[in-house]
């Protein structure tokens, strides 16, 4: 059964009287190639574990399963499951589970599967809105996967993968836990039914480790994108409730001119701040959110 034909996905969906459905982001991947590029950027082993978040009909899962020992494939809508339990019937290592990811305790999941942490990765064709969130969760966690690739919508891939002088907040909020890649761009024609914008396979490698508190490097770099395009020390003074005067003191010791954007700064340059900062701070941060991803 090829899962790539415009045809024979039509024909599946009306036998379970079913259509992709935009709520959940359902858009197919018709293009052999781009599915060949998500396989090869996986590099996976046959020790390996994977975790295929969406895997719609199967047409992703069915190549992981050749090359992996083990996918887990979370999907939300209860009749694609319906669907996916005959596509993958063939296939004995692939454990299908309905349900939201962003709910479930990934690592409780591979934990009681006795899989080790080094063998595990994500590859998933993900609906566009889970984007943020799913990176967040998986680059959060005490263990975070060994790679991550996924298809995300171009202009995000574009966003998380900046450098200075355009970062921006979520490009910081990745790259602060991992190096990410654009593998290469997808074209909308590539699905059915065909979305809006083109997409792009991007892989995260989650291995930066740094010796300060995660808590306040959030703080610092929040309070310096709270309006972008106004100099650093404005917004650092005012979120952070400092005087401006100690503000262009301590962004002047770490060589950062108060009249830059925040959209200049590497993220070393934010690791540096946040050492620094209990040298000048004097006020509480209950103005600034805790969380780290946008």
């Amino acid at each position: 059964m090829d899962l790539t034909s415009p045809k024979i996905i039509k024909e599946l969906l009306a036998k379970y009287e079913t259509r992709p459905s935009k709520g959940l982001g359902q858009n197919f991947l018709i293009d052999k190639n781009v599915l060949s590029k998500i396989i090869e950027a996986s590099d996976l082993k046959n020790t390996d574990m994977v975790l295929e978040v969406g895997p719609g009909l199967g047409t992703l899962t069915q190549e992981l399963a050749k090359k992996a020992e083990l996918v887990i494939a979370v999907e939300k809508d209860k009749t694609v499951i319906k669907i996916l339990e005959e596509t993958l019937s063939d296939f004995k290592n692939v454990q299908i589970i309905q349900g939201d990811i962003l709910k479930l305790d990934i690592f409780k999941l591979i934990s009681n599967l006795k899989f080790q942490i080094s063998n595990f990765k994500v590859v998933a064709n993900i609906p566009y809105y889970l984007t943020s969130p799913l990176i967040r969760k998986l680059l959060e966690s005490k263990n975070p996967p060994k790679d991550i690739i996924l298809m995300v919508q171009k202009e995000v891939a574009q966003r998380i993968c900046s450098k200075p002088p355009d970062m921006n907040l979520l490009a910081v909020s990745v790259q602060f836990y991992a190096e990410p890649k654009i593998i290469s761009h997808v074209l909308k024609n590539c699905f059915w039914p065909a979305p809006k914008v083109d997409s792009a396979i991007i892989k995260i490698t989650p291995q930066k480790e740094y010796s300060i508190p995660v808590d306040s490097f959030f703080k610092v770099v929040k309070a310096g994108f709270s309006q972008p395009r106004k100099q650093l020390g404005n917004n650092l003074s005012k979120i952070l409730k400092i005087e401006r005067k100690k503000i262009n003191e301590w962004l002047q010791s770490n060589s950062i001119v108060p009249t830059r954007r925040a959209e200049t700064l590497s993220i070393e340059n934010w690791v540096l701040l946040t050492k620094t900062f209990s040298q000048y701070k004097n006020a509480s941060y209950k103005s600034v959110r805790t969380d780290t991803f946008i």
